[in-house]
């Protein structure tokens, strides 16, 4: 990625975390974190799907509760496993959002609502 003062290359580093998010560039052997929309450093790794899009980070805490089948978080847990690795988590309700098992893997379901 050019950066937008000189002609030289940016690293851009994500990391994706369980809980939040952020990302960053290496400018001039510095370490910068971009902030998201809000100005945090940290954007919580939660994203919801809604009839109007999708919400992500801070915007999408009252959606745990409005829209809980379609709020998508600690997806970390899930990515890279088998069904079988998780099927406790699922079976304890640890997970608002349903999980179905497509060719051993766990799979997200999101129900989208149909407008009227």
């Amino acid at each position: 990625m050019k950066d937008e003062y000189n002609d030289e290359y940016l690293a851009v580093g994500i990391d994706l975390g369980t809980t939040n998010s952020c990302v960053a560039i290496l400018r001039d052997d510095k370490v910068e974190i971009i902030p998201n929309e809000l100005g945090e450093n940290l954007t919580p790794s939660v994203v919801s799907f809604t009839d109007e899009g999708q919400i992500v980070g801070e915007n999408t805490f009252n959606q745990l509760i409005k829209n809980p089948k379609n709020t998508i978080y600690s997806i970390k847990r899930i990515i890279g496993r088998d069904f079988s690795e998780i099927e406790d988590d699922i079976n304890s309700h640890f997970w608002n959002f349903n999980i179905i098992k497509k060719e051993e893997k766990p799979k997200i379901k999101i129900i989208k609502r149909e407008k009227i």
